[in-house]
């Protein structure tokens, strides 16, 4: 199996505590960004203590209350689906905090991870407050929800968006890729996805590849599995008859979003 897919974990942390994935610089190619994915039961708890890391709680299904050790902002979530296709609640915290996610209902909570230095305030970013946009025409239409766009200051280093692909469509396409510190043309950001299938027996083809080709790999990704983009392109292609749910998560030396779109790829953009 490639290296830069992660099939789920399921390691059992208590009763009731499921961790799904565990991405970490530890146990990754990535440096900036990690990654983890968590399974609640109502009424139990988990707690993730940040030293050097900022964090984005994002309440994928079910309602989570989350604690930083300050205060406590509850009903956090939207949906019992991903595929009702709507904005769910985000909580952004700080480092040097440690926060407890405890569940209202039955829940599945993505944590989010990247290098931070500057202490900011714990926010909730809001469903409502969540940018969405429609992107693409043709077989490369998309629905993007920006959870924590550049354009948002509210972290240190986090991005974080969802993206939502139709039947027999294409997605982080025409390829593109942002490897190179070499601003304002293109930024060095690493990427995570967290991937589901509707209907779940789904699967999605997902290749990450370099310029010169020195990294060059095509993925059969199931429903809840992980694809790390240490570097190089990374377009998702959706098999007729499914649709295509993934969580982003990027992070680098500086958070700007400038991507490099394949040339041989490009002139899809603009055909008529």
């Amino acid at each position: 199996m490639s290296h830069l897919l992660r099939k789920p974990e399921n390691n059992k942390l208590a009763d009731g505590v499921t961790l799904v994935h565990e991405v970490t610089e530890e146990n990754s190619d990535l440096h900036y960004v990690g990654f983890k994915v968590v399974d609640l039961e109502p009424n139990t708890s988990y707690d993730e203590k940040l030293t050097n890391l900022e964090l984005c709680v994002v309440a994928l299904t079910g309602k989570i209350t989350v604690t930083d050790g300050y205060q406590s902002l509850s009903d956090i979530g939207t949906r019992e689906s991903v595929f009702e296709r709507k904005p769910t609640d985000s909580v952004y915290v700080s480092h040097n905090k440690t926060v407890t996610i405890t569940a209202n209902t039955k829940a599945r909570v993505a944590l989010c991870f990247a290098p931070s230095d500057k202490e900011l305030p714990t926010k909730l970013i809001k469903a409502e407050d969540n940018g969405v946009e429609h992107r693409g025409k043709y077989n490369n239409k998309r629905q993007v929800h920006n959870i924590l766009p550049d354009s948002d200051p509210s972290a240190n280093s986090l991005l974080v968006v969802e993206v939502f692909t139709e039947t027999a469509n294409w997605s982080s396409y025409p390829p593109h890729k942002h490897d190179q510190d070499n601003l304002p043309n293109e930024s060095f950001l690493e990427e995570s996805y967290y991937h589901e299938m509707d209907p779940p027996q789904g699967f999605v083809f997902q290749r990450v590849y370099t310029e010169d080709r020195s990294l060059d790999e095509t993925m059969a990704v199931e429903n809840a599995n992980v694809v790390l983009v240490p570097k190089g392109y990374h377009p998702v292609g959706v098999p007729d008859g499914y649709a295509s749910y993934y969580l982003n998560v990027m992070a680098g030396p500086e958070r700007i979003w400038k991507f490099h779109n394949e040339k041989d790829h490009e002139w899809i953009i603009d055909r008529d």
